[in-house]
């Protein structure tokens, strides 16, 4: 019998490669995915991404979407109350662990397995130790397709944002970049790829330098009418699960 797993998906590549070594491993049922969203933006946290978007991935992967939300400025206990109180909820249902795309962050990981063991759950984290400059070069391989949807100016040129996640990309990072932005360096939204049953279409929008010193890029869903833009009110970043 398979062990019922909820699955932390940001949209970018590291969610979708946890997801593609879960369904290659056979051994796990993803109950639902589950999203950090900034309500006063609706998009994704951290990321950028437009709720929409993220909705075209779940349908697209033939998952359930749960989603979190939190406010623009959440404190750690806004955050921790609304995970504990959704994860509980699937905990009820016989979920039993909480599959992250974490590669190399000891303290991250130690913060997730403290909080999901008061409620007497695991944390799995498939892409563990990892080589990331491997990893990003599988996820390219796979067929995997990704936009970048936000870098820290600090370290990288906004030119990079909006890019595709590809060798070329990956050959324009500075030295010290990790190729799978595992630092935060940058985020991303996958578009396509073999877990999809189809991609999602999108256009590239403006790109902004946002007060926490990260350039964004704006990702359109298509068919997105001019009016519904809202370039006015790009995303401030909190917490991500």
């Amino acid at each position: 019998m398979k062990s019922r797993v909820i699955l932390s998906w940001s949209g970018g590549k590291d969610s979708a490669l946890a997801l593609h070594e879960l369904r290659k491993n056979g051994d796990y049922e993803v109950a639902a995915l589950l999203t950090t969203i900034t309500r006063d933006y609706d998009r994704i946290c951290m990321h950028g991404v437009r709720t929409s978007l993220l909705e075209q991935q779940a349908k697209s992967l033939g998952l359930v979407l749960e989603k979190i939300f939190i406010s623009k400025n959440a404190s750690n206990n806004e955050y921790e109350a609304r995970m504990r109180e959704v994860l509980e909820k699937y905990q009820a249902d016989g979920v039993c662990a909480v599959v992250f795309g974490d590669i190399f962050l000891e303290e991250l990981k130690q913060y997730r397995q403290e909080k999901l063991a008061q409620i007497g759950m695991d944390g799995l984290f498939p892409l563990w130790k990892r080589d990331t400059a491997e990893l990003a070069c599988a996820f390219i391989d796979l067929g995997f397709k990704a936009v970048v949807t936000c870098a820290d100016s600090n370290l990288l040129d906004s030119a990079l944002v909006g890019c595709t996640f590809d060798e070329q990309f990956l050959s324009m990072l500075p030295a010290g970049v990790d190729p799978c932005g595992e630092n935060g360096e940058f985020h991303s939204f996958v578009s396509d790829g073999p877990i999809f049953q189809q991609q999602i279409p999108h256009t590239l929008g403006e790109v902004v330098l946002r007060d926490n010193g990260f350039y964004y890029c704006d990702l359109v869903p298509a068919g997105t009418a001019a009016s519904q833009l809202q370039t006015d009110k790009g995303p401030i970043p909190s917490r991500s699960v």
